[in-house]
């Protein structure tokens, strides 16, 4: 890979990085016009993950580690996972594509870098070039993916127990909730 090439990859880690950072302080701490765990946690109970507080400590966790991890290049493989599960999950509570209507588009473009900076790696000016990807093998980068597409897969599956459950099938869309475009 070129030196621009690899400078280009800095700045999507870095700049993606951050704003998963953000999201994360939202959820954890209120942070940023944020809830935090007690509202995030009401709200996602609202969608369907329960227990809503749990659910909004992991996704803040999964959000803020993973984002400070991807903008640092350290353990690439399972941040860039951490990230891509947590913006799989968040898709599910939005309606169509584009975040002007509730979409799915920033928890899409959030995902997508985390899984591919998790599978291709973040480059040679991250902290894994520097320890000679000590946190970030091959197995690890695998391992991690396939941990964050079943962990995803369950949690979806929970949510959707849980509002058949209700007899409703609210869109976060629906809940009239200022995180209806932040899961």
């Amino acid at each position: 890979m070129s030196k621009g090439s690899d400078f280009g990859l800095l700045l999507v880690r870095v700049g993606v990085g951050a704003v998963c950072v953000a999201h994360g302080a939202q959820k954890l701490f209120g942070s940023f016009g944020g809830y935090g765990i007690k509202g995030t946690g009401g709200w996602f109970e609202s969608v369907g993950f329960v227990p809503g507080e749990r659910n909004a400590i992991a996704a803040g966790l999964a959000e803020a580690g993973g984002g400070a991890l991807l903008a640092l290049g350290l353990a690439s493989g399972p941040a860039g996972a951490a990230v891509a599960g947590n913006m799989t999950v968040a898709s599910t509570t939005h309606t169509g594509f584009f975040n002007t209507g509730g979409g799915y588009e920033l928890p899409a473009t959030l995902g997508l870098v985390g899984a591919a900076v998790a599978a291709g790696g973040p480059g040679r000016y991250s902290l894994d070039a520097l320890t000679g990807d000590a946190l970030n093998k091959p197995w690890m980068r695998a391992f991690a993916l396939v941990a964050a597409a079943a962990s995803a897969a369950y949690l979806i599956s929970e949510r959707a127990k849980v509002l058949a459950a209700r007899g409703d099938d609210t869109d976060a869309e629906d809940t009239g909730d200022p995180h209806a475009t932040d899961a």
